[in-house]
């Protein structure tokens, strides 16, 4: 099931560049800053925690100032979390998400500024729960994604400034519709804001 999503996803990523006539292809990478939110999230001392993503982007010119941009991406997600370690010490862990996902989004350019928006699939390709340890516990980690939903499905928006070829800065935020949780209901989702550089090449 994995392999045919991926597979399926960088099809449809390559097959619509393609056909672009003025496409630009490129790269890009940046830092997250990842939490969970939801109502399962009420009451539970959760914090930011700090990755990164990277991949590979595409850019379909429709118009002078519409375009659809699928990506291909690698992203760290999670949160930070306090409590104790039974007892009665505090013990502050971490949850590690790590992503494939596929954004296809719409663009709209003024210049060089583009404002974008669009729905976000992903693939949790693993999960690890750390702690940092005390005078009680060692510091630890193990796998666990198990415990975790494999598919997520979300939206993305944010802005940016791009040159029609070279580098270009973006930040953006990607929600969740999906709960990431099995055994949580509907109260677990993921939340990120992506800071990123990209490099563009290819167009008219």
């Amino acid at each position: 099931m994995k392999k045919t999503l991926l597979s399926a996803a960088l099809l449809a990523f390559t097959g619509a560049a393609a056909h672009a006539q003025s496409a630009t292809f490129g790269i890009k990478a940046g830092a997250s800053l990842t939490n969970a939110v939801g109502n399962g999230t009420t009451g539970a001392d959760l914090r930011n925690k700090f990755g990164f993503h990277a991949g590979l982007v595409a850019n379909l010119p429709l118009s002078d100032v519409f375009s659809i941009q699928p990506e291909l991406l690698y992203s760290m997600k999670g949160y930070r979390f306090s409590g104790n370690d039974g007892f009665g010490t505090p013990l502050d862990s971490k949850q590690t998400l790590r992503y494939i996902d596929v954004p296809v989004l719409a663009r709209l350019h003024a210049g060089g500024l583009f404002f974008e928006a669009g729905p976000q699939f992903g693939y949790m390709v693993a999960a690890k729960f750390s702690y940092d340890g005390n005078a009680n516990t060692p510091a630890g980690s193990y796998g666990n994604r198990s415990g975790y939903r494999a598919v997520d499905f979300g939206y993305a928006a944010g802005l940016g400034y791009r040159l029609p070829t070279g580098p270009g800065i973006g930040l953006r935020y990607n929600g969740s519709f999906t709960n990431f949780l099995d055994c949580y209901g509907q109260g677990f989702h993921n939340s990120a804001f992506q800071l990123y550089l990209s490099y563009m090449l290819g167009g008219k």
